[in-house]
């Protein structure tokens, strides 16, 4: 009889946790530690798979390509000045990527975050069960293409 096996990953303690091989693989981008902290038990709870994690840009572009993330959450304040040449950037390293912008208040920001070529936008101050619900709809769109 064949043996089966479950892939395997750590988590940010150093314990090996099991994950399913259709998981949506997420690359997580915010400057301050107790939003990805935040953002990271969200998406875990949401059976999303964290892959990785940045606090700026260069690391981003750096890191983000080597996760093999399917969907991207970056926090608007870490885009460059020019936010559509950045996502842009973004996108030719990480092809078919989605990518998600966090913005922090709903102003004009949600208009430039669309413009820049993001795949969606989320508001910071929505309620968590509405941002688990947009990043449960948008993994899903993940998995079903």
């Amino acid at each position: 009889m064949a043996e089966t096996h479950t892939p395997q990953s750590l988590d940010v303690t150093g314990e090996y946790l099991l994950y399913d091989e259709f998981m949506t693989r997420v690359y997580l981008v915010d400057a301050l530690p107790q939003e990805r902290a935040a953002l990271r038990r969200l998406l875990t709870d949401l059976q999303l798979d964290v892959v990785g994690e940045a606090a700026d840009w260069p690391t981003t572009l750096v890191q983000a390509p080597a996760s093999r993330a399917e969907m991207l959450v970056v926090d608007w304040d870490l885009l460059p000045a020019e936010p559509s040449n950045a996502v842009e950037k973004l996108r030719q390293a990480c092809q078919e990527v989605l990518v998600i912008v966090l913005i922090s208040h709903m102003d004009v920001r949600q208009q430039a975050a669309t413009s820049t070529g993001a795949d969606a936008f989320i508001s910071k101050s929505e309620m968590p069960e509405r941002v688990a619900n947009r990043l449960r709809t948008i993994a899903e769109s993940i998995s079903i293409s």
